[in-house]
């Protein structure tokens, strides 16, 4: 797997989310380690970008979460090279 940003995990723990999901779907979605998921959840449930449900044991995204999702996907978007003309090699 290549190299992942803290942004991108921090991203793909988001869109694990999106819906509702436990800690251990949240794990594989984000193909993390259990030690690196709580760490984690614990950083996003600090910063209100996700929250714990108690009684259905699911984390969800909060409205916060939800827009920080849809400004990386954006900005994902906008500097993904699609085709060859794009590319920094065919600037020249």
């Amino acid at each position: 797997m290549k190299y992942r940003s803290r942004t991108d995990i921090i991203a793909m723990i988001l869109q694990a989310a999106i819906n509702g999901a436990t800690k251990t779907r949240i794990m594989y979605g984000a193909y993390l380690s259990y030690a690196q998921v709580k760490e984690y959840l614990s950083f996003l449930i600090e910063k209100d970008l996700i929250r714990y449900e108690e009684g259905s044991a699911v984390y969800k995204l909060t409205q916060k979460g939800v827009q920080l999702l849809r400004v990386y996907e954006d900005i994902s978007d906008m500097i993904t090279v699609n085709d060859q003309k794009n590319s920094p090699t065919s600037l020249s």
